[in-house]
């Protein structure tokens, strides 16, 4: 068997690349700053290579650490997760899984009884943040994204396809100050998520009003409060047919109608192609498709 370097080496490694800096990290693992910085030092001689370019407050990875990072971080995510399931006493496989916030909440965790009900060794730990495919495992197994294309070198599968909802505050929706043409946009500000910032123009040019110009484009990295925003009357929300209104909720409503104008965005499940080879990454992958399937 070829010569590892030492474990804890390794853990150091990984930990203060997803942390940023060695404070975070050895507050995380419990060491004194000059210890862990030791023990990411010995990696480097035993590889022959730096790692991180080196801040006064922060440690960035170069080159060498990403990719080395990418290699034996989901190594090191499955020897914990395998050393927490022989703990456990029971078998546990935990999936670290990133979705857009209102992705959860209305399309994932209304259905996660069945998950666990179908699969009760599978937890996921959920993970709201953005850029979800370039955090594949670098702390995310799998995840949930709103793109037009996706890497070529991920595995893809795309969720739904969608039109351009437009979602307002309902005295905007119905009643004397009821939006009820294209052109009256360009007394408000129009909300878009970041992910679909050009959602806007896409509509316009759909609807033939290329010269149409709203107050503002206003920039959202969540969804939920993209719809909240709209409650509140700060502007006319560019979202999608999939993105349900609340029947219980009194403050929104839709414009013009039932959607027309296709929109190029879907959602997707991603992940490395090797990570369905995880039983994890592949238990939820085909519960997801299905559940999927059953909900459209």
């Amino acid at each position: 068997m070829r010569r590892l370097p030492p474990l804890t080496a390794i853990e150091a490694f990984v930990q203060v690349a997803r942390l940023g800096s060695i404070k975070a990290a050895s507050e995380e693992l419990a060491l004194s700053s000059p210890a862990l910085s030791r023990r990411v030092q010995a990696l480097e001689r035993f590889i022959g290579k730096t790692l991180f370019e080196r801040r006064h407050q922060s440690m960035r990875l170069n080159g060498d650490g990403e990719r080395l990072l990418g290699l034996i971080a989901p190594a090191l995510d499955t020897m914990s997760d395998a050393i927490e399931s022989m703990t456990s006493g029971a078998p546990l496989l935990r999936l670290r899984l990133g979705t857009p916030s209102l992705f959860a909440t209305q399309r994932l965790l209304p259905y996660l009884h069945q998950l666990r009900a179908a699969h009760p060794q599978l937890h996921l730990d959920i993970d709201t943040g953005g850029h979800g495919m370039s955090r594949l495992g670098d702390g995310l197994d799998a995840a949930i994204v709103l793109a037009r294309d996706i890497d070529s070198t991920l595995y893809a599968r795309r969720l739904d396809r969608n039109r351009i909802r437009l979602i307002a505050a309902r005295r905007l929706t119905e009643g004397r100050e009821a939006i009820t043409r294209p052109e009256q946009l360009a007394e408000y500000s129009v909300l878009a998520h970041r992910d679909m910032a050009d959602s806007f123009e896409i509509w316009r040019d759909a609807i033939n009003l290329p010269q149409l110009e709203p107050v503002a484009i206003d920039l959202f990295d969540s969804g939920t409060l993209m719809l909240e925003a709209a409650a509140q009357g700060v502007g006319i929300a560019f979202m999608l047919d999939s993105h349900r209104l609340d029947p219980d909720d009194p403050r929104i409503g839709g414009l013009f109608g039932e959607p027309s104008v296709k929109s190029p965005y879907s959602y997707w499940f991603v992940c490395r192609p090797r990570a369905l080879e995880q039983r994890q990454v592949k238990l939820f992958h085909d519960w997801l498709i299905g559940m999927i399937g059953m909900d459209t």
